[in-house]
Parts: structure tokens; sequence; C-alpha cells
């Protein structure tokens, strides 16, 4: 596609949507106008939000059932397999170890994010350069995953010993401990951690600003109750601060989770699954894009959204529950 075609489609839809959408409210209103106002109060917000559904029924749940009914069937969709793709999830060694590799994720990038967002958020809120500090642990947030994945991939290079370090940890680790390089990507007593760290790394920004933006809301007069009062910081933190922070908290710890579940690009670029360092979404790819394998590959995605929902369930509840307070 030309430069100029593709500049015409933007402008296209730059004017046309507000246009259509416009046209379709302005319909809407002239075909409720001969109905009383009490059905036109009734029917007007489904009226209004009826493209809105129709996307989210085309885009969402048509694909979703479908993939349900596709992990009922063999690999190429032609017949039904019934339990079959669901008894691989049971009985594969590989599919336990994503499951397994996806908790850690899931454990590990939701609790070192919190922590780290929480202390950094907390310690910033007491210093003039605020600011300069949150834009530099916001700044890997900007990068996305596959090119922070590349950056550290570089970090963690490894060369036999005796041989110059290229990677910034080896160099560091044989220059300081006068101990072996470490394959930090190969080595299974490390190469999940080290993912892991890259994940938290990226996305410890996002933490901790949406933390800091709810301490700003903490009302001063708790703070200062608390330390006329004669409360040190640990009492401060852990009797005033954290119960005021523990909806963001818990909102911002889902989040974390269902993007740790969903953890694919940073496995992908620097092991492709190897060494025992498979999730969930990887194997979901290799199933589907390698192998072929539309019921298997159906049957993992079913397991991926069996596992998030809940999480996705306990965010509505405490986003409600916080409505409601």
């Amino acid at each position: 596609m030309t430069l100029p075609t593709t500049a015409l489609l933007a402008a296209g839809v730059t004017v046309g949507v507000p246009v259509a959408l416009f046209g379709y409210l302005w319909t809407v209103e002239k075909a409720l106008t001969p109905f009383s106002e009490r059905t036109r109060r009734r029917f007007r917000p489904w009226a209004w939000l009826a493209p809105a559904l129709i996307l989210i029924g085309v885009f969402l749940f048509y694909p979703m059932l479908n993939t349900v009914l596709l992990s009922f069937r063999d690999a190429d969709s032609g017949r039904w397999a019934g339990l079959a793709n669901f008894r691989y999830l049971l009985d594969d060694g590989e599919a336990h170890s994503a499951l397994r590799n996806s908790l850690m994720w899931v454990v590990l990038l939701t609790a070192g994010c919190l922590l780290f967002g929480l202390a950094i958020a907390l310690l910033a809120d007491r210093v003039r350069y605020e600011v300069g500090v949150k834009s530099i642990v916001v700044m890997p947030t900007a990068v996305s995953f596959v090119a922070g994945a590349v950056i550290w991939k570089f970090m963690f290079d490894y060369q036999p010993a005796g041989f110059a370090q290229t990677g910034t940890l080896n160099a560091a680790w044989t220059t300081v401990s006068r101990q072996p390089p470490v394959a930090w990507l190969v080595d299974t007593s490390t190469n999940n951690s080290a993912l892991i760290t890259v994940g938290i790394w990226m996305t410890t920004g996002f933490a901790t600003v949406i933390i800091s933006a709810a301490l700003k809301m903490v009302p001063a007069e708790l703070t200062e109750a608390a330390r006329i009062d004669g409360a040190n910081s640990w009492q401060l933190l852990r009797h005033v601060l954290l119960p005021q922070l523990r909806p963001t908290l818990t909102v911002v710890a889902t989040l974390l989770a269902i993007s740790a579940f969903k953890a694919f690009d940073v496995v992908y670029v620097m092991t492709n699954g190897n060494y025992h360092t498979d999730v969930i979404a990887n194997l979901l790819y290799q199933q589907l894009f390698i192998n072929q394998d539309f019921g298997r590959a159906s049957a993992v995605a079913v397991l991926l959204t069996a596992v998030i929902s809940p999480i996705l369930a306990i965010n509505v509840r405490t986003l409600r529950r916080e409505g409601r307070e």
C-alpha cells in the first residue's frame, strides 16, 4: 500500500468513524421520538450500546465460543476428539512444565513488581526529585517487550571460561567474584528467574505510577494524626498507608497476574521456551503455528482463559467494592 493511499485511508477513518457514529446516534434518537419518555429511557441505553455490543460479540464472544468448540476436535478440526486434547494437558510433561513456569511468573512477577513499586513510590514521595526518580523507573515501560528482551539477552550473554565475556552480567560477575561465568539462560537453576527479572524490570514502572497516584490520595490528616500519636514509619505504613492502599494494590496485583499468565515475548525472544522455560502462551504458539494442531492449541487457550477468569472476577469485585465505598 503506497503512502498516499495510506494517508487517505487514515484520513477517511479519522473523519468517517465520528461522522458514522454521529449519524447512528441521530438515527436512533429519531427512531425513538414517537415513543413515550419512559420507553425512550428504557431502550435508549441499549440502542446507544448496540454497536459496541455487536463488535464485542463478533470479535470476542464468537471467537471464544469457536475456540471452545475447536478444543474438542482433532488437529485439523475435521473430526470430533472429545476430551483427548484436555487429556493431553493432564498427561503431557511439557504442558505441566509450562503451567508450572507460568505459575512461577505469576508469583514472582506480581510480588516483585508490587514490592519494588510500593518501595519506590514511598521513598520517592519523600524527596524533592520525585519526578526524576519515577521517570527513570517508568522509562522501561516505553520499550516494547521484544526490544527489552533483546537488550537483556545481550546482558545475559555467556562465553565459556577463558574467553572474553561480552555479556554485562558475566563480565561483572567474573571480575568481582573471580568465579566461572554463568550460563544464565541455559542453566535451569537461573534461566526462569532471569526471564522473570526482565519482566519485573519492564513492569515495575506501571505499578509505581499507580501506587504513587493512590498514595497521593491518602488524606494528610490520617498520617499527621498517626505521627502525633507517636507512630513510627513502620507503624504508619502498616496501620495507615497499607489499609488505604489495599484496593489499589489488589487491582494492580490482579493486572500483574494476568500479564504474567500471558507472558510470551520475553520467553520467545530469549529462549524460545527451551531449557525448561516454556510458559502457557509459548506452548499455545508452538501447538498452533509450529505443530499445526488446532485442537491442542484451542485446549491450551481454554486452559489459559480458565486460569485467568478467577483473577478477573477478583478484580471486578474489588472495583465494585471500592466504588460502593
